[in-house]
């Protein structure tokens, strides 16, 4: 079911003196990013931040002027006093409030702190192929077709501005006319070349005007040729070498930052549309990753380009290739992770370590599949399931108890106090947000048409809600299966043969172990476990009021058909460290890029006040790797709990 792979969860204090510095830092890269922009450009680009792939919010078409506002705002609220966001946390939910009790090791657990630095969390791309990405190499194929470097400085900012909005009919211009100061012939080739590649959709011819030379750019079929552009099976003509494959893939190492983030980043330099590039799996934003990207018929030349004026991202290992990339064709990601001022002893950490390489852990969704705030995703999800519209509106939309943004709150109340989407959407001025869109559908569709108010909200965000819901109900289930018959295969368990779930056999069970019991996300095409957990699976739903035999809904997109799913995981390559350190600030190890540039391994003091365990692993996608965590911790992942646990960040 899920293609995607996991989006860690933080159990770092959540307010430390590194927050506050990383604050600041995004906030001058934010500026750096900007002005970049300005000076290559002529015009100001901003970033456009989107979720994870599985959660992310779609723009809303024609607001580029509200974007920037709602970005500040969002940053601005951001970094709010930390008593507000323990206050919200006191409201949050627990492990234990989706289902997330049991553990498979016997050690004693001990304490650590996760991501106290981003850079403590470095996730490698695990390709179908088995190999894992690294970035280790800037250089970039040699290619005749492409132009010189002499092509990205040759026009003036005020050219590439009025370029600009010609390509993107922002003015009345048919044409724009480019002044070839040294008339050579190289010259002019270079000119063609630039406005050509930097401004897909545009055409050039020269003409002699008064006695001087000028390049000539115009749309050679109106709109319909910019609309055309970039597309696999109708390219700009003459626009690309036919010996080289469409797609230029790449390595992308980016610092925290998660995946779409960065692809729009791009997209806004190159001015080509997000979804010419292609990817595997988003990765985490609290983190360094480093994963592939394939994007349609841009040259790795200008993409290399980008490294001189972006921050906090890195592309290289470029290559052509005849085919994009597709979500889920990933075998996996390979984790190395830092936990910080750990307390356990020596033989606590090698039990903890063996068990994790040995047996594996629950393989649960992570806290993050569930939401942060007072009302779960889950509850949303099931009241769909349920068809039971007017709750959906009410859980989105009402008061909730925890601080939330402000202008939140303000929304809130005055949906409560009136339930008029007019005056709520007033409160509201980011709008991108989920309560806005569904504010707009109902504004659009009126009260009495909430189904089509909430189909505003883009299909990603909708579908997440349900199927939080279906790994509640498999979190709690699988709990139940491993208190009920422990870490062994029993007759009717479910095992996998190929893509079809059969039932243990009292006569085969010998020949399975835990590691290839599967158990079942709810769905109109899934069997269920042959013993009580069977039961409890229809237990469960009745009391939400559903009907585990009829699963399908009426509108097509909140039908289920259900999904199987390892219960046990057992990490691959995994090998563990414990090192002492002083200062909480330095790094533990060197990263891809820090090998690129020729930074040294950090030295570390034999006998710290500090000690910290490193640790590396590789998971399979749709695994968390917070479980894999909190397996050898034995901790509540949750905010809530970690909020708790960690105080001294509030003093």
């Amino acid at each position: 079911m899920e293609t995607v792979e996991m989006n860690s969860v933080s159990l770092k204090r959540p307010r430390s003196e590194d927050d506050v510095a990383n604050a600041d830092e995004i906030k001058r890269q934010k500026t750096l990013e900007k002005s970049k922009a300005e000076n290559d450009s002529g015009q100001s680009i901003e970033t456009v931040t989107e979720q994870p792939e599985d959660m992310k919010s779609e723009i809303i078409p024609n607001e580029e002027s509200e974007e920037q506002e709602e970005e500040e705002l969002e940053d601005s609220d951001e970094d709010g006093d930390p008593e507000s966001f323990a206050d919200m946390m006191k409201h949050g939910l627990t492990e234990s409030d989706v289902g997330i009790t049991k553990f498979v090791s016997s050690h004693k657990g001990f304490s650590g702190i996760l991501k106290e630095r981003y850079s403590d969390f470095v996730v490698h791309e695990i390709g179908k192929d088995g190999r894992v990405s690294h970035l280790d190499d800037f250089s970039v194929p040699v290619d005749d077709e492409d132009p010189s470097e002499e092509t990205f400085t040759v026009l003036s900012d005020e050219d590439k501005q009025r370029l600009e909005e010609l390509q993107l009919f922002k003015n009345k211009e048919t044409s724009v006319a480019i002044e070839v100061i040294e008339d050579t012939k190289e010259k002019r080739t270079i000119i063609h070349q630039a406005v050509k590649s930097l401004f897909p959709g545009l055409e050039t011819k020269t003409e002699d005007r008064d006695g001087k030379k000028y390049i000539i750019a115009y749309h050679a079929a109106g709109k319909k040729a910019l609309a055309k552009v970039r597309t696999a099976t109708d390219p700009r003509k003459h626009s690309w070498p036919k010996s080289r494959g469409s797609y230029c893939h790449f390595v992308l190492y980016k610092e925290n930052k998660d995946t779409m983030d960065a692809i729009n980043v791009l997209s806004k330099f190159l001015r080509v549309k997000p979804n010419i590039f292609s990817y595997m799996g988003t990765k985490d934003k609290r983190a360094i990753t480093v994963q592939e990207i394939a994007v349609l018929r841009i040259t790795a030349q200008r993409l290399a380009h980008l490294n001189k004026c972006l921050m906090n991202f890195k592309l290289g290992n470029f290559s052509y290739k005849n085919h994009p990339l597709k979500l889920g064709e990933l075998q996996g990601n390979h984790f190395t992770v830092v936990l910080r001022n750990i307390t356990g002893t020596d033989e606590q950490i090698e039990q903890a370590m063996h068990s994790l390489r040995e047996i594996g852990f629950i393989n649960y969704y992570g806290m993050q599949r569930f939401g942060t705030t007072a009302v779960p995703t889950y509850q949303i999800g099931r009241a769909i399931l349920q068809n039971n519209w007017n709750e959906v509106m009410d859980l989105i939309l009402k008061p909730r108890p925890g601080a939330e943004k402000g202008y939140l709150v303000k929304c809130r109340e005055e949906w409560a106090k009136t339930k008029d989407p007019a005056a709520a959407l007033k409160k509201l001025p980011v709008k991108r947000c989920v309560e806005g869109q569904l504010l707009r559908g109902l504004l659009k569709y009126g009260m009495k048409n909430i189904i089509s108010a909430f189909g505003i909200i883009p299909r990603n965000n909708r579908l997440m809600y349900i199927h939080s819901y279906q790994s509640y109900v498999w979190n709690n289930m699988v709990s139940k299966r491993i208190e009920e018959y422990g870490l062994r295969a029993v007759p009717g368990d479910l095992i996998l043969k190929g893509a079809t779930a059969v039932h243990i056999e009292e006569g085969d069970v010998d020949n399975y172990t835990i590691h290839d019991v599967v158990m079942p996300l709810p769905g109109f095409d899934v069997i269920y476990p042959k013993h009580k957990i069977g039961e409890a699976y229809k237990e469960m739903l009745v009391a939400d009021n559903l009907d585990i035999n009829n699963m399908r809904h009426k509108i097509r997109d909140y039908s289920l058909s259900g999904a199987y799913r390892k219960i046990i995981i057992r990490p691959q390559n995994v090998n563990w460290e414990v090192v002492a350190y002083d200062d909480p600030k330095i790094p533990l190890f060197t990263t891809d890029l820090d090998k690129l540039e020729g930074k040294p391994l950090p030295v570390l003091p034999t006998d710290g006040k500090f000690r910290a365990l490193k640790m590396e692993f590789s998971l399979p996608p749709s695994t968390y790797a917070t479980m894999a965590i909190r397996e050898v911790l034995k901790m509540d992942t949750s905010i809530k709990n970690q909020t708790q646990l960690n105080t001294t960040w509030l003093r």
